[in-house]
This record gives structure tokens, C-alpha cells and sequence, in this order.
């Protein structure tokens, strides 16, 4: 969102309208953010009360310049406390998911839905964000249910989000509704893809081929999963190569990466890993993935020498990944002390992070990859 859509023209008569604030929250600097405004999943938009420091609007996900200029109207009625109706009650709805009470926000975005009149301009901004509430493996019916009945016939941002959403629920259904609750949703997530293009960045369709690859590897379909792989790798290359500046090209190392190690053929990667790592210096990402890479085509020695480059750049939670990268390089070498320190650095580095910025089911995580090294 950083690269195409905070960058649109269009958004320049939002200006002064709010106080502009991005934080990174790997950054010691800004746990105290994080203590007051826990972020479960990137990107996350806030809209806060400066009086009260409550959050009165979250957003989980990404957005198109008309989606986030709907948002920026429901976040200041929200912080306004104004309207009557629907409006006020999707205003208290946007507070209390702000407030982390999820609970309560998805029984008022319900009654919100519930009292909306026919054509309400917010149905597709609060079915999303009911969506969001509901993505966990206790509703997932649930959620498909409200996917299935709000799913529009229109192929737009709306119709490739609600369908995404579908089938990310789908996969987590339990019993003999799933297998066609995900065709269903797989189905409406191809058409999502399928062309004229659905105006929405490249990083969002992105996301789409990954919930079709979620799918297909769900179902345990090799071969479906790898063609998948290999439709999403064509296009990231096709959107990386229209780029017009480094950052554009680099959004998409990420799932170019994860794309190629899919389709078989990581090696693929890495001359656009390499140009990263050169374009820019000091981001720990490109040698990051680039021992990813290396371990995946058995080229050991590259990849824990990419992993050291990365480490001497990386900081915050991040470096815990780095140090996981390391002990499954050893592991894969046969060189479990190695591997074992690495983890049990991982582990002394977690301990010293602000408790914001590393789960106990991190630390867990960490502790049961011990276990398993003996």
C-alpha cells in the first residue's frame, strides 16, 4: 500500500483531514504502541481519538483509494459519535473493534447489517469487517455463511475480498461441508482472478493466487498446487517488470520467492533477490530471502552466508526469523549443534524483546523446535 495506493494523487485532499502516523512496530522504539494498540496482522489502519487515545476504527488488510476514503468517512463518524440507525450503530461497532472487544464488535456489526436500508453506502466496508471478525476456525461457518449470502454478482474489489475471505473460511470448516464450500469459494476466487482485471494492486491479487495455492495444497493436490504456483509466479514477473522504480519491483520479492519455491523451481528468485539486496543495502529483507532461497536448492554455505548479512542488518522480532533461518540451514546440513545453538539463541534474543513484540506461542513455538533437536 506504501508503494501504489498512499502514493495516489487522489488521496492529497485527505491531507489535512487527519494526523499521519506510520509505525513500525519492530522497532523498540514503538512497543509502547503495541502495548496500547496490540497489531495481530499487517497492514493494520487505526483511526484514534486523540482525546481519549482510543482506537475508535481498525482495519485489518489492504485497500483501494476509494475503499480507505469510505474508511476515512466511517472512522471520523465513528471518533464523531454522531447519526442515528445503522451509521450509529456501525460508528459503535468501529469502536468497539478498535478497543479490541472483539465480541461485542461483531454482534454490532450484525445489528448494523440488520438495520441497514436498501443501497446503504457502509454494507460493503462493514460486511468486510464483520468477514475479518469471523476469519477463526470456531465461526468459520459462520463467516462462510455471511460470504456465501453477500458475495455481489459484480466482479469488483468488494466481490474479489468477500470471495477471499469465503474461501480462507472454507479451508477451516470441519465435517462434510467443507469440500464444497471450498469448491464454491475456489471458484469464486478464479473468477476474482480471471480477466478483465479487478481494479485492485498487484500485491492484492497476489493474495488471491495464495488463497487458491492455500486451497489446493489444503486438499493435499500436488499437482494442482504447483500449477497454481507457477500461474501466480508468471504473474509477479509480469507485474515486477511494469515496475517504475526499485521499490515497486521489490514489493514482490516476497511472494516471487515463495511463488518459485512452490512451482518447484527456486532459483527462480534469485536475480531479483540479488538486484534487491543491491538496490537496497541496508534492508535486511533481500539476504533474508536470499538464504531461504539458497537452502531450498541445497547451496548451504550461500545461504548461511546470506543469513549473516541479514543478521547484521535485521533488528526487533524479525532476527528471531533469521536465527530459525540459520537452524534450518544447519539442520538440512546435518550439523545439529549448530542448529541447536541457533535456536537457543533465538530463544535468548526472544526473552529480551518487549513482551508486545513476541508471543508466549513464539516463545513455544522456539522452545518445541529445541525439543525436537534433542
Amino acid at each position: 500500500m506504501r508503494t501504489f495506493v498512499f502514493t495516489d494523487r487522489a488521496l492529497e485532499r485527505q491531507a489535512g483531514r487527519f494526523v499521519w502516523l506510520s509505525v513500525n512496530t519492530e522497532k523498540e522504539a514503538n512497543a509502547a504502541f503495541l502495548d496500547k494498540y496490540p497489531i495481530e496482522a499487517y497492514p493494520t489502519m487505526l483511526v484514534i481519538d486523540p482525546e481519549s487515545e482510543q482506537a475508535v476504527l481498525r482495519w485489518v488488510g489492504s485497500a483501494t483509494v476509494p475503499q480507505l476514503e469510505k474508511l476515512f468517512d466511517d472512522g471520523e463518524s465513528a471518533y464523531a459519535n454522531k447519526g442515528s440507525g445503522a451509521e450509529a450503530v456501525l460508528a459503535s461497532a468501529d469502536r468497539l473493534q478498535g478497543a479490541g472487544k472483539k465480541e461485542e464488535a461483531i454482534a454490532a456489526f450484525k445489528d448494523a447489517l440488520a438495520k441497514a436500508p436498501q443501497g446503504w453506502a457502509p454494507r460493503d466496508r462493514a460486511v468486510e469487517s464483520l468477514l475479518g471478525l469471523l476469519g477463526k476456525k470456531e465461526t468459520a461457518q459462520e463467516c462462510v455463511d455471511l460470504a456465501r449470502a453477500e458475495l455481489p454478482k459484480e466482479r469488483n474489489p468488494h466481490y474479489a475480498n468477500v470471495a477471499l475471505a469465503g474461501l480462507d473460511c472454507a479451508t477451516s470448516i470441519e465435517g462434510p461441508a467443507k469440500a464444497a464450500a471450498v469448491a464454491e469459494f475456489e471458484a469464486a476466487v478464479r473468477n476474482a482472478l480471471a480477466p478483465p482485471r479487478i481494479d485492485i494492486p498487484g500485491d492484492d491479487i497476489s493474495g488471491l493466487y495464495m488463497a487458491v495455492l492455500g486451497a489446493r495444497k489444503d486438499a493435499e493436490d500436488k499437482e494442482g498446487a504447483k500449477k497454481v504456483a507457477s500461474e501466480w509466479l508468471a504473474f509477479l514477473d509480469g507485474e515486477a517488470a511494469r515496475a517504475t522504480t526499485p521499490e515497486g519491483r521489490a514489493v514482490f520479492d516476497s511472494g516471487r520467492l515463495n511463488a518459485a519455491i512452490e512451482s518447484g523451481d527456486p532459483a527462480h528468485a534469485i536475480p531479483a533477490l540479488e538486484q534487491s539486496e543491491k538496490d537496497f543495502p541496508q534492508d535486511y529483507n533481500p539476504p533474508a530471502r536470499l538464504a531461504v532461497a539458497f537452502n531450498e536448492l541445497g547451496r548451504y554455505d550461500e545461504a548461511l552466508a546470506a543469513a549473516d548479512r541479514a543478521m547484521k542488518l535485521v533488528y526487533g522480532p524479525r532476527k528471531i526469523r533469521i536465527f530459525v533461518t540459520k537452524a534450518e540451514i544447519y539442520g538440512k546440513k546435518g550439523d545439529t549443534a549448530s542448529a541447536k545453538t541457533a535456536i537457543q539463541d533465538a530463544l535468548a534474543y526472544a526473552e529480551t524483546l518487549p513482551k508486545s513484540q513476541v508471543s508466549r506461542r513464539g516463545i513455544e513455538s522456539l522452545k518445541n523446535r529445541l525439543a525436537k533437536l534433542g
